[in-house]
C-alpha cells in the first residue's frame, strides 16, 4: 500500500508484452501466462508482476526514521515503512520498556512490515498518536494502539493494498488480509469495506468524526496534549529552519537576515528535542518571531513605518478588541499579517518586512507613548491622527510601541 496517488502509466500492447515475456523469462513459463487466453491487458500486468519481483527494479525508499523521545515514554516514527523497519522498532522497544506510545508519520509503505509494527504497538499495550498524517499502510500500525490518538486536523488515509509492477502498473491486490485485520482491531466492518473499496491509486481521508465514529479513533486531541512531533522527519538545524518557515511563512522576509534565521531555528530545535508539546514550541516560537521583527522594524525609515502604520490599522479593523490591541499597540506584524491572509491573501506585510530588514542596523527602541488610549477604538482613531499628519513614522513608532493592557474591571486592582 503507498500513498503517492500516482496512477498506472499502462503498458503498450499485447504483441509488446508477449515480446518482452519471451525475451525475459523462459518460454514455459510466457506461454503458461498465456495458457488460459489471458487477455493482453492482464498479461502486460502479470508480466509486470514478475519482472519486478525478480529484478526488483523499485529504488529503496530512505529507511523510517524511529527514536527515542526526550522523556523515555514516547517512539517517533517517521517516514516510508520499508523492510526491517519492524525490527529496528523492536530492538528500541526492548531497551526501553517505559514507552507507553508511538507516535506515526507516514505516507506508508510494506503492508507486512506495517502489520508487524501493529504486532509489536499490541503486544506492548502502547497508544498511537498521529500528529500529522498516517496513510495507507501506516494505519494498519494505527489501528492496533490501546487508545488511538489523532490531532485536529490530522490525516488517516485509506486504500485498497497494491502490487507494483516493473512499468509503473499499480496492481490491486486481494484486501481480504487487511479488512480482517481492521476489524479484528475493532474498526467498523462497515468502514474497513469502504476504505478498502477506494482504488489503490486513489486516497480517501475521512473526518474525524466519522474516524471516531467507526472505531478507528478513540480520541481527537489539540497540539498541547503530547510531545512534539514537528521535526520527527528531519530533527537537524536545515529542517528546524524550513519547520519555523513552514509554521511562519512571514518569516521569509528574513532570509537576507540569517543570524536572526539560524538563531531561530536552533531554539525551536532545543523546544523541540526538550519535549514541548507542539502548542508550547509554536507559542514560544511566535513570541520569538515577533520581538526579532519588532528589532527588525526599529530600523525603518519613516516612509516605511508610514505604510507599516497603515498595514497596522487595516489589521486593526479587522480584529477583536484584544487582538486589536496587541497589533496596535504592541506593533505586532505577525499578527496583523495573520489578520490579513486568506481570504485577502494580503502580502504587503512580507515586504515591509524585507524593506526593513535591507535598511540598515536595528535601532534603539523609541520612547513608549505614555498618553495612548486605552481602548481599541482609542487606538484606531490614534493611528488615524497620526497617518493624516505629515512625517508620522516616528509618531507612528510611538504607537507601536504603547504596551496597551485593557482596562481593569474594577478600579481597586492594581495597574
Amino acid at each position: 500500500m503507498a500513498a503517492d496517488g500516482v496512477r498506472a502509466r499502462g503498458f503498450g500492447g499485447g504483441l509488446r508484452a508477449w515480446g518482452l515475456c519471451m525475451g525475459l523469462l523462459a518460454g514455459a513459463a510466457c506461454a503458461a501466462l498465456t495458457a488460459s487466453g489471458t487477455s493482453p491487458g492482464a498479461l502486460s500486468r502479470t508480466l509486470s508482476l514478475r519482472l519486478e519481483d525478480r529484478f526488483r527494479t523499485r529504488p529503496p525508499a530512505p529507511e523510517a526514521r524511529i527514536t527515542l523521545g526526550p522523556h523515555g515514554r514516547d517512539v517517533r516514527l517517521a517516514g516510508e515503512i520499508g523492510e526491517g523497519t519492524a525490527a529496528r522498532l523492536a530492538v528500541l522497544l526492548a531497551a526501553h520498556p517505559e514507552v507507553a506510545r508511538i507516535h506515526l508519520t507516514s505516507e506508508g509503505g510494506l503492508v507486512e512490515e506495517a502489520t508487524a509494527i501493529g504486532d509489536l504497538v499490541a503486544a506492548r499495550g502502547l497508544a498511537t498518536y498521529v500528529p500529522d498524517y498516517c496513510v495507507s499502510a501506516c494505519t494498519l500500525a494505527f489501528v492496533r494502539g490501546s487508545a488511538r490518538y489523532l490531532v485536529t486536523n490530522g490525516r488517516l488515509g485509506f486504500h485498497a493494498p497494491y502490487d507494483p509492477g516493473l512499468f509503473g502498473q499499480v496492481v490491486q491486490a486481494d484486501a481480504a488480509p487487511e479488512r480482517a485485520a481492521y476489524v479484528a482491531a475493532g474498526v467498523d466492518p462497515a468502514f474497513a469495506d469502504e476504505a478498502l473499496g477506494v482504488a489503490s491509486d486513489d486516497l480517501w481521508i475521512p473526518d474525524a468524526a466519522r474516524l471516531i465514529e467507526a472505531r478507528v479513533v478513540t480520541e481527537g486531541v489539540e497540539t498541547d496534549r503530547f510531545p512534539d512531533s514537528t521535526l520527527d522527519d528531519d530533527p537537524s538545524p536545515a529542517g528546524a529552519r524550513a519547520a519555523i518557515l513552514r509554521a511562519l511563512p512571514l518569516l521569509e522576509a528574513l532570509s537576507g537576515r540569517d543570524d536572526i534565521l539560524t538563531a531561530m531555528a536552533a531554539r525551536y530545535l532545543d523546544d523541540y528535542r526538550a519535549g514541548l508539546t507542539e502548542f508550547e514550541a509554536l507559542d514560544r516560537l511566535r513570541a520569538r518571531a515577533q520581538a526579532d521583527i519588532a528589532r527588525v522594524l526599529r530600523g525603518a525609515d519613516d516612509a516605511t513605518w508610514v505604510e507599516i502604520g497603515r498595514l497596522l490599522l487595516r489589521a486593526m479593523r479587522q480584529a477583536e478588541p484584544e487582538t486589536c490591541l496587541a497589533i496596535g499597540g504592541e506593533g505586532d506584524l505577525l499578527l496583523a499579517h495573520d489578520m490579513l491572509q486568506p481570504p485577502a491573501q494580503d502580502d504587503a506585510a512580507r515586504v515591509l518586512l524585507a524593506r526593513a530588514a535591507g535598511q540598515g542596523s536595528d535601532a534603539d527602541p523609541p520612547a513608549r507613548s505614555g498618553q495612548a488610549p486605552r481602548d481599541c477604538a482609542g487606538l484606531i482613531a490614534a493611528y488615524v491622527r497620526a497617518l493624516a499628519r505629515p512625517g508620522s513614522g516616528a509618531s507612528l513608532r510611538a504607537l507601536a510601541r504603547t504596551r496597551i493592557r485593557p482596562a481593569q474591571e474594577a478600579s481597586a486592582l492594581p495597574r
